[in-house]
């Protein structure tokens, strides 16, 4: 992922205040900006225009930067297609996953896969043999499989004797009941519960022991300051704590600020770029992106911390919350890469109580 300099963000963030004023034309700019980083400057001040209701310049930003974009990186492309459907308005979609297709599809996606292959597989190496029946949550399970698909890799590579308890907490209803079935049948014998809550409704209810915690591109839809209370509230119940995740500076950058849409710029590009290059019916691909991705951008784009949807951090920001939260208890298992490219990564991350 690229980073601005501190003298860029302040360069970055006057001219879109010039933007918002004078209404420029849509390059003026481009001669003082790094060439690479055009169409993320483009993007910027796209965004910056449409959150302040000036959607119509907003787009001819877009047409430009989109002149500039390449390597699978194409966010201004997206975004422009986006203000069109939506009347030149960042407004966000409807809440994701009232229909568990869309992410469905999204996990489908071959990248997508192929790196929840490489996580089960990365947890497989790095956590521990149990010795009796594996207790399990899953916070923010989604649609159970990547649930069904460790478990049974735990079994089947002899890391547990089998499947005891498993706790799915799923703030989508629809996604909740498609859990509870997923796992009941394919993990037979186990004893499935599922929570229809977001894990800050019901931390404070977890009262014994699991062996395994697990969250999958699920725990960053708090920020910083939530995630501390609701992981320390987790910690004396837990184990081991694996997590999947995106690597991505959008939980500490405030709104409006260049470095927040630098971060969506090039991790929501990659992303989207593989879901319409996945070969799937084309309204599916549409409505997966408007109600799940856009609804993700649309939010970090205009709203303040503590009202987004979304608050992905930095790998190393990771590592300093589950040091200061987890304490010397608990150390690091597995630090490694499941898709990694210049500008997006998702990673395992394992940390294991100290016996």
């Amino acid at each position: 992922m690229l980073f601005l300099s501190k003298a860029e963000g302040r360069q970055w963030a006057g001219y879109a205040r010039d933007a918002l004023k004078e209404s420029p034309e849509p390059g003026c700019w481009d001669s003082k900006v790094r060439k690479n980083l055009i169409p993320a400057f483009h993007f910027y001040i796209a965004t910056f225009l449409a959150a302040h209701g000036k959607g119509e310049e907003g787009i001819e930003w877009l047409e430009r930067g989109t002149l500039f974009e390449e390597e699978g990186l194409f966010g201004c492309g997206f975004l422009l297609g986006f203000l069109r459907r939506h009347g030149g308005r960042l407004a966000v979609p409807l809440a994701p996953f009232q229909d568990p297709r869309q992410f469905i599809h999204f996990a489908g996606v071959p990248m997508m896969r192929a790196a929840r292959e490489q996580f089960v597989t990365q947890c497989g190496h790095s956590l521990p043999v149990f010795d009796r029946p594996l207790r399990f949550i899953d916070i923010g399970c989604g649609d159970g499989a990547l649930t069904a698909t460790l478990l049974n890799h735990l079994v089947e590579t002899g890391k547990a004797p089998g499947i005891g308890e498993v706790l799915l907490i799923e703030p989508s209803q629809a996604m909740a009941d498609l859990a509870l079935k997923t796992v009941r049948s394919g993990v037979p014998g186990a004893d499935v519960v599922v929570r229809n809550y977001r894990i800050q409704n019901c931390s404070s209810s977890i009262d014994h022991p699991y062996d395994v915690a697990m969250s999958s591109l699920a725990y960053h839809h708090m920020p910083l300051e939530q995630k501390r209370v609701h992981l320390s509230r987790l910690k004396p119940w837990i184990d081991h704590l694996v997590l999947f995740e995106m690597d991505a500076h959008n939980d500490t950058p405030e709104l409006h600020t260049p470095d927040l849409a630098l971060s969506v710029y090039q991790s929501y590009s990659r992303i989207i770029d593989f879901i319409f290059t996945h070969d799937a019916p084309v309204d599916l691909a549409i409505d997966c992106v408007d109600s799940f991705m856009m609804a993700e951008i649309v939010s970090l784009l205009t709203k303040p911390r503590g009202e987004r949807l979304d608050y992905h951090m930095l790998r190393g920001q990771w590592h300093a919350l589950f040091r200061e939260v987890l304490g010397s208890e608990f150390s690091c298992r597995c630090d490694s890469s499941a898709y990694a490219d210049e500008y997006m990564t998702l990673f395992t991350l394992h940390y294991g109580r100290d016996q």
